[in-house]
């Protein structure tokens, strides 16, 4: 069972890992979620987008992204904005979830999430904003993913059903040591966290 909600190490077990379209090279029993990250975003090609979509519609491919929107990094915001709204089109289409990068474009992201259809969960991975940032995105419905770098006050404002955690790309931790540590700044036992997170990740992704 997933508890890794993003990953991008190839070779992880129990996780859902995150490629590039391009990239995708599945492998037995494995699951993954593809999308063009937005750092990548000054340099997408037809043949890219069409490697997106053929990779989406992979059966072991049961999100889409990561994604979204990087106000410090990456093509200017509006060719971020089109490739995003890419990633949304193709997600609500297949009926997977959205697996969102946001860095500093919080009200972006907000407005995209209220322009769009809503059938399918979106989750900020990485999440790492204090409260203030967070309430709105739970307010509307998102789920938040906390790696081994979180603000402790935004984890505790999560709700357990909504909250996620991963690894990403930092190779230095384990998810059970990111678990120990999101459980402890809750206060709660880490098995109390792991058994939440495992019946969110189920949900989102259809398990």
């Amino acid at each position: 069972m997933i508890l890794d909600f993003h990953t991008h190490n190839q070779q992880a077990t129990d996780a859902l890992i995150c490629v590039e379209p391009q990239n995708f090279d599945p492998q037995p029993g494995k699951l993954y979620s593809a999308g063009i990250h937005p750092w990548h975003s000054e340099n997408v090609t037809s043949e890219t987008l069409e490697a997106l979509h053929a990779a989406a519609r992979h059966p072991q491919v049961v999100a889409i992204g990561e994604t979204g929107l990087d106000a410090l990094r990456g093509a200017p915001l509006e060719a971020q904005q089109s490739l995003f709204q890419e990633h949304i089109r193709l997600a609500e289409q297949l009926g997977k979830p959205l697996i969102i990068h946001m860095v500093r474009t919080s009200q972006q992201i907000l407005k995209a999430w209220h322009e769009s259809q809503r059938s399918v969960p979106w989750v900020i991975h990485g999440m790492r904003g204090n409260p203030r940032v967070a309430q709105p995105l739970i307010d509307a419905g998102f789920y938040l993913s906390f790696g081994p770098r979180f603000n402790p006050a935004t984890v505790t404002a999560t709700p357990l059903d909504r909250l996620l955690i991963e690894t990403d790309d930092d190779t230095a931790a384990t998810i059970h040591e990111v678990a120990q540590a999101v459980a402890q700044a809750r206060g709660i036992d880490t098995q109390q966290l792991i058994d939440a997170v495992t019946q969110n990740i189920t949900s989102i992704l259809s398990l």
